[in-house]
Order: C-alpha cells, then sequence, then structure tokens
C-alpha cells in the first residue's frame, strides 16, 4: 500500500487561504487610488497569492497519477473513479450554485428564470468561484485517457511538466489570435495539472532530493517571477502606457510563476513534513479536509460579513476591517464544516468528501504514537 503524501495537506491549506485572501482582499480596487501605496501593496498580494489556482490543479494532478499509476483500468475502477467524482465533486457544486442562485433573488438582485439558473449551473456561473469547478471536472473527465497515454511512454513520463508548459503556451496563443475557445478549457492551466502528475508518478524520487537550500532557491524564483509578473500586470491595468513585452513572453512568465511556485511550496511543505511533529501534520489534515467545503462556501460568508461588518461604515480603518473581516470568514467557514461533518448525515454531498471521524482540528491526531 502507497504511503500518503502528507506535504499535499499543507499545500491545501496555503491554497484554501490563500483564495479566501483573494476574494476578501478584492475591494482594495475601489477603495483605494491608483499608485497610492495602499492600492499598490494590495494589488501586489492579491496578485501573487493567486499561484492558488495553480496549485489546486497541481493538487489534483498530484492526487490521481500518484494513486492510478500502478493501477489496471478496469471497468470496475473506472466505474468507481467516476463515481466518486460525481458523489464528492459534481453534488456538492451543483448544491452549492443553487444556494447561490436563490441567495441573489432573495436578496432581489434577479428575478426567478429557471433557463438562466440552468444555464449557470452548467457553465459554473452561479457565482464567481465555480466556473474553476467547471475546469477541473474537464481534468477529471480526460485524466483517464491521459494516465493510459503516460504508461505507454517512458519518455513522456520523464518529461511530462515540459509537455504541459509547451502544449498550455501553445494553446494560449493558437486561442488569443483566433479567439475559438471563450469559457473555460482545461489546457489553459495544463502546466499546473501536468507538473502535479510529474511529481505524482515520481513523487519518491522527488522527495529524496528536497533540500532547505534548493527550498529557498526556489522561493527566491517564485518572488522574483512573481514580483515581475504582477508588477507588469499592475503597468498594464492601471495605465495607458502598457508595458511594450511580447504576448508569448507575458504568458510564458505567468507559466513560469505557476510552475516555479509549484514546486516552491511542494518542496516547502516537504520541510514541514519533516520538521514538524506528526501530531501537527494530523491537526493540518483535519483542516485541510474542508479545503473544497471552503472553496464552495467562503464566497457566501464574505457577503453575509460584509452585511454585518461592512468595510466602509463600521468606523475602523479598511485595513482593520479587511483584516477582521479575513479572520472571520476563515473560522467561520471552518466551524460550520465541521458543524455539519460532525451532526448532520451526508454532508460529504455538501462540502465534498470528508473523514468518518470529525475532531477538532486541536484533537487530531492525539492517538499518535510518534512525536518528533
Amino acid at each position: 500500500m502507497k504511503k500518503e503524501i502528507r506535504s499535499i495537506y499543507y499545500i491545501r491549506i496555503f491554497a484554501m487561504l490563500m483564495v479566501v485572501f483573494v476574494h476578501v482582499t478584492a475591494p482594495y480596487t475601489h477603495l483605494f487610488q491608483p499608485f497610492t501605496i495602499q492600492h499598490e501593496v494590495y494589488h501586489y498580494f492579491n496578485n501573487i497569492v493567486r499561484i492558488e489556482a495553480g496549485l489546486f490543479i497541481m493538487l489534483v494532478g498530484i492526487v490521481f497519477f500518484y494513486n492510478y499509476r500502478d493501477r489496471e483500468w478496469t471497468g470496475k475502477v473506472l466505474f468507481d473513479y467516476f463515481r466518486k467524482r460525481v458523489v464528492y465533486i459534481l453534488v456538492p457544486f451543483v448544491i452549492w450554485s443553487i444556494i447561490y442562485e436563490m441567495d441573489v433573488i432573495h436578496y432581489g438582485h434577479k428575478l426567478f428564470d429557471l433557463g438562466g439558473i440552468v444555464e449557470n449551473i452548467l457553465t459554473g456561473g452561479s457565482k464567481y468561484q465555480l466556473h474553476f469547478i467547471m475546469l477541473v471536472v474537464q481534468l477529471y473527465l480526460v485524466f483517464p485517457v491521459l494516465m493510459y497515454i503516460v504508461q505507454t511512454s517512458a519518455f513522456l513520463r520523464k518529461y511530462l511538466w515540459a509537455f504541459g508548459v509547451v502544449i498550455e503556451l501553445v494553446y494560449y496563443m493558437w486561442n488569443w489570435k483566433y479567439q475559438v475557445v471563450t469559457g473555460p478549457f482545461f489546457v489553459s492551466n495544463l502546466s499546473a495539472f501536468l507538473l502535479g502528475a510529474w511529481i505524482g508518478l515520481h513523487y519518491e524520487e522527488i522527495k529524496a532530493k528536497v533540500t532547505g537550500k534548493k527550498t529557498a532557491v526556489l522561493g527566491v524564483l517564485f518572488l522574483t517571477a512573481g514580483t515581475i509578473y504582477v508588477s507588469i500586470r499592475y503597468q498594464n491595468a492601471f495605465t495607458d502606457t502598457r508595458v511594450a513585452i511580447p504576448e508569448e513572453l507575458y504568458k510564458s512568465m505567468g507559466i513560469f510563476f505557476i510552475v516555479i511556485g509549484g514546486l516552491f511550496f511542494l518542496y516547502l511543505c516537504e520541510q514541514f513534513v519533516t520538521r514538524f511533529k506528526v501530531r501537527t501534520t494530523d491537526r493540518i489534515k483535519a483542516i485541510a479536509s474542508y479545503s473544497f467545503g471552503f472553496y464552495l462556501m467562503h464566497p457566501y460568508l464574505i457577503t453575509q460579513v460584509n452585511i454585518y461588518f461592512p468595510i466602509k461604515t463600521f468606523g475602523l480603518s479598511w485595513h482593520v476591517m479587511i483584516a477582521l473581516q479575513y479572520a472571520l470568514v476563515v473560522i467561520i467557514c471552518y466551524f460550520v464544516i465541521w458543524w455539519f461533518h460532525r451532526f448532520i448525515p451526508g454532508a460529504s454531498f455538501m462540502f465534498g468528501k470528508l473523514p468518518k471521524q470529525a475532531p477538532l482540528f486541536w484533537e487530531a491526531g492525539k492517538t499518535a504514537e510518534t512525536e518528533k
């Protein structure tokens, strides 16, 4: 039986906290004037943590290719694979799409329109983060085919991450020129997915090469690439003078940012697993099991927190209110999912696959015998 990749729990926490941060801090665009220090700082952090999308997709690649790399694709395995995707991904997605549709109707932002609701559910348009789920669903659909192809070629397995980079770049330039695909399409994130696939296929070999020095180098590369990429985005978004850079180079910089960032967080989290106590990782695992629920639910909580703790009229500085909103959304989200997990049968239909037990995170791992 394969050992679990415990570093993925830390990566999930990072991605989970980052996606909440992106959406809580989004009001900076109208709270502060462009080219003020506040606007520039919020823009920098709001954009550099957008590595979270790449991390989520990389995790899908790691988990799938690691778990299925030695398995034969029998009819039973294939059926079980798709059954779990339907139960733990599509069903929660549909439920939360309906919740968001009913929410906007409740607040009078739009009238009931069954056709429009169905269309939004099919396209992931019920809330701003749900389109990402449709992209992930496409990856679920093509994974068995990709796994079969990878199993037939040692050369492809060895350089899988590079194939992802090249294919994504070629697709982007082709679609940028001809504008054929307008909705979410999995090839637009193939570099992160195949990076994860490459890690899953060669995990033991990669893990053995992780060192503190390599982690630090990757961290510097990630921050350097991210700073340059985000700075160009700021210049192009808020000034009339765009940075004179070829489109293919700008896209390549974005891909490099995602790939090097994914490797950095993998190395960093492998260091965490090595250096932290076993029980600490068990606690992280308990929180990370709610990451999909966080992704589905946090926009709803942001709306509710904004109602009771509005940024502009609460009497505190905008910075304090943004920090307060972030803390409230993260804390409330955790306890709501935990409560459903602990007391409501079938909570996995709302929040994705959940463990059998539902301890509060600080209680997790109490029975662990091997503390470091």
